[in-house]
């Protein structure tokens, strides 16, 4: 087997946003939507990122392309800290980091057709001679299983689930080698939402791309990952093997989530116990002390609530902030 190498680390990222609170703004306060998130995804893999709404994965997507500077922390991209680059020295790195947005109507220029904006990447950052543009353009068509014909009409005139194809291989339209892909079916409908997942896979087989999948729906990710990571109130829980994960979960958060999901089988699904999280989240802009989660853990010790646990590796090679995880 040919171990993989890393394409992307992230260590110790932290990114704060500054908002003004009260009926005038007079007082502010801190948002602490990243706190302190540690991973690294392995060239070729999907690394599915989860957690509940608001939980700061989207934010991490953010960061790693720069559209969000980190308050701390460094982000490692072909042997470059991406933090410490300025929008110059970005630039070239930006062919090679692309990312799929959750909404596809409002990703593209409803002004634009759909042959200019796929041509408008390849024009601006020259990879590929002018005359081959429109070649190009085609070639991208083809991926999304589209005809040329395609070309000149607007982003109005095609589906919700095309519309996603069209801004999937436009994110291809500069070759690139990682990408993001922030909950890229979640607008779409059911039916729509395993054609783009295969279309996703059959193009990381084609052009060897390495995914950053975020996504809350985890029957999704564990068909498209190969390592699952789980995010709970801007800090890492557990992240490991998507076999391991799903299979035998450690983490009291990560449990939590797996019985959620419903089982489509009437008599198991009433006869089966779930262990049901008690309390709201906490506020990004007050978390509580020690582990985060410990406010809706039934585990929970004094210990949870004053010392915020580290991220260590277990034996069976997983990643996990617990205070009661066995080593």
């Amino acid at each position: 087997m040919i171990e993989r190498k890393t394409i992307l680390t992230v260590e110790n990222l932290y990114k704060q946003f500054q908002v003004r609170l009260g009926a005038f703004g007079e007082n502010k306060g801190t948002v602490h939507a990243v706190d302190g998130v540690d991973f690294d995804i392995l060239r070729g893999e999907t690394l599915g990122l989860v957690g509940e709404s608001g939980c700061g994965k989207s934010t991490v997507g953010y960061t790693i392309l720069q559209l969000y500077r980190a308050t701390s922390g460094k982000i490692w991209y072909d042997g470059k800290d991406l933090t410490q680059l300025s929008d110059k020295q970005l630039r070239p790195l930006r062919q090679k980091i692309q990312m799929i947005f959750q909404d596809p109507y409002s990703t593209l220029n409803p002004r634009m057709t759909i042959g200019e904006a796929l041509a408008e990447p390849i024009l601006e950052h020259q990879t590929v001679p002018e005359k081959e543009v429109i070649p190009r353009v085609v070639e991208l068509l083809g991926d999304a299983g589209l005809s040329s014909k395609c070309m000149d009409r607007y982003p109005h005139e095609f589906s919700g689930g095309q519309r996603q194809r069209i801004c999937i291989v436009r994110a291809l339209a500069c070759n690139p080698e990682f990408i993001v892909c922030d909950e890229p079916i979640s607008a779409l409908d059911v039916s729509v939402q395993a054609q783009i997942i295969n279309l996703l896979q059959d193009l990381q087989e084609k052009y060897n791309l390495t995914y950053l999948f975020i996504a809350h729906d985890l029957s999704v990710v564990k068909h498209i990952s190969n390592r699952v990571a789980v995010m709970y109130l801007g800090k890492m829980a557990e992240l490991g093997p998507k076999d391991l994960i799903f299979n035998n979960p450690m983490h009291p958060y990560t449990k939590a989530l797996l019985q959620a999901i419903p089982i489509p089988n009437p008599h198991i699904e009433k006869s089966r116990t779930r262990e049901l999280l008690t309390g709201d989240i906490p506020s990004a802009l007050n978390p509580p002390a020690g582990c985060h989660f410990h406010t809706r853990c039934s585990h929970a010790t004094d210990l949870c609530s004053q010392e915020t646990p580290r991220w260590k590796q277990l034996p069976d090679g997983r990643m996990i902030a617990c205070h009661l995880a066995v080593e």
